[in-house]
């Protein structure tokens, strides 16, 4: 459902919200988290974990080609 990059972004932002909740049960370092979002059909959806339990993403092109974000970019570095 998401890109690796906007996967990445997500976890990045997750661990974030996370940290500033200054639990003192979470660890001082990586926080390990597994969510699970459902899309709006049965067959889209994603899971998405804290960034270093990722070590070999793997790519859905049909996910990265819907990013629109890189698309922007890659669009940009073509017309410069």
């Amino acid at each position: 459902m998401f890109s690796v990059n906007q996967k990445r972004h997500i976890s990045e932002s997750i661990q974030r919200i996370l940290r500033e909740t200054n639990h003192p049960e979470l660890p001082d370092s990586e926080i390990n988290f597994k969510i699970h979002i459902d899309g709006a059909e049965s067959w889209s959806w994603a899971d998405i974990q804290n960034n270093g339990a990722v070590e070999n993403p793997s790519i859905n092109l049909h996910n990265e080609a819907m990013d629109a974000t890189r698309k922007n970019n890659e669009d940009r570095q073509r017309n410069a």
